[in-house]
């Protein structure tokens, strides 16, 4: 379960948790990834959410190609079977709600769905885009546009992606 920081919690007091603490209350930052914030955790104290964030891209950045694949792999599909169940995690949850995702018709469930299977037996893991400010017919064409890319290309466009869901979720966090 993902726990997150007190609204009054700052970045003053988050730099000043143990590693376990710090890691906790990063939950959910990046998926199903606490090492991210595990590794990041030794760049303390951070007077800025950019500091935070890069810190936290650093240890991305620095990870093994395997840590790497592993991270893209913790994203689910985008209206998979995740989402069906009811499993996504509650950022994942909403990020997907607000792309209108949730409100596909059976036939766009259907597309998309079959997108994310032609996706993932392309390149081997899944599509991942930062869906915030785009609408679910957008995500649909840019799956289908990312098919045509080289594996190599699509690894690190996952992870610049999920660069920008990091930074979206920092910024949700500590919005004034």
């Amino acid at each position: 379960m993902t726990q997150t920081l007190n609204p009054e919690t700052t970045l003053s007091q988050l730099s000043e948790q143990s590693q376990e603490q710090f890691v906790s209350s990063l939950d959910g930052i990046f998926e199903h990834s606490p090492w991210v914030a595990e590794r990041a955790w030794a760049k303390r104290p951070f007077n800025s959410v950019d500091s935070l964030f890069a810190a936290m891209i650093q240890a991305v950045e620095q990870a093994s190609h395997q840590e790497q694949l592993d991270l893209i792999c913790a994203h689910p599909e985008l209206a998979g079977k995740e989402a069906e169940a009811g499993t996504l995690t509650k950022e994942s949850t909403g990020e997907q709600r607000g792309a209108g995702l949730d409100q596909c018709s059976p036939e766009e469930l259907v597309r998309l769905r079959d997108l994310n299977s032609k996706y993932r037996a392309q390149h081997g893991f899944p599509f991942v885009i930062a869906v915030k400010g785009l609408t679910r017919y957008q995500i649909m064409d840019a799956v289908e546009a990312r098919l045509h890319n080289k594996t190599e290309d699509e690894f690190h466009k996952c992870l610049q992606e999920i660069g920008k869901i990091a930074r979206f979720r920092l910024d949700a966090q500590f919005s004034a």
